[in-house]
């Protein structure tokens, strides 16, 4: 072949069934679609345009935000913050053992899935749900919301550290257990170095979760800056509802850009 003239490219043929999964995968995804449109009012987007003047004039209430009671917001706003900071130390605390386990390579089956169904069951059900039962069980206030993230928190840390925990190269942990040592050791000599750094950013992640989901609990009397913007909004106090969203956005997002430097730093 002359240096002039250039290979024809052939294109590799897709196995066809590659090209079948693809075409299943497309077709039940809009399937799915379909089958949830109805029950879910998806039909009703048109509102969305026919009544934007009513939205128009109500969010026209929050363009005068009235910060008079300033002291009051950050003094509840840091009250969140605390409930969060307590809920995600608690949750660590507890969900560090029940991650361990929960991982397959470390615990045998008969251990790890009562524990992983366990950890499901605090994992499926809210922090809401979870706050109305401790406003009813301790009482409106900060506490109630601190158990709710708890008991929520506990569960999905224990995910996020235990798949984490069933990443990490066996060979260390085998080296130990050869030596004969005791499975607390194992772990903590062979499993918490590997994944340490990890685990400290997935607990900040959850930290600054945690604050968005605090504000949301004070809504349902579990303390913090979400009960006044909940008792605000149901006295249409527009301007001052305003204020208190602003510091919301302004500290998440504080909390959001130190948490991402922080784990950076971990990694």
């Amino acid at each position: 072949m002359s240096q002039d003239q250039v290979a024809p490219i052939t294109v590799p043929k897709v196995p066809l069934r590659e090209t079948l999964t693809k075409w299943l995968s497309g077709i039940i995804i809009v399937a799915l679609l379909l089958w949830s449109w109805t029950p879910v009012e998806m039909q009703r987007w048109i509102s969305l345009f026919i009544d934007a003047s009513n939205m128009a004039e109500y969010a026209s209430g929050f363009l005068s935000p009235n910060f008079r009671d300033l002291d009051i917001f950050v003094e509840q706003m840091v009250v969140t913050v605390q409930i969060a900071i307590w809920g995600t130390f608690l949750a660590i605390v507890l969900g560090v053992p029940f991650a361990i386990l929960s991982s397959s390579n470390i615990f045998p089956a008969w251990i790890v899935q009562p524990v992983r169904r366990l950890m499901d069951a605090c994992r499926a059900i809210n922090e809401i749900v979870f706050a109305l039962l401790f406003v009813v069980a301790v009482g409106l206030g900060p506490f109630a919301g601190v158990m709710a993230l708890f008991v929520h928190n506990v569960g999905v840390i224990a995910k996020l550290f235990s798949e984490a925990v069933e990443a990490i190269d066996p060979r260390p942990v085998e080296g130990i257990r050869a030596t004969g040592t005791k499975k607390l050791q194992e772990v903590i000599f062979g499993v918490i170095p590997q994944v340490m750094a990890l685990w400290i950013s997935l607990a900040l992640y959850r930290f600054e979760t945690n604050v968005r989901s605090a504000t949301v609990l004070g809504m349902v009397g579990a303390g913090g800056i979400g009960q006044l913007l909940w008792e605000n909004i149901r006295s249409f106090a527009y301007d001052e509802t305003a204020a208190i969203m602003i510091i919301i956005v302004v500290s998440i997002t504080l909390i959001d850009m130190l948490s991402q430097r922080l784990r950076k730093w971990a990694l």
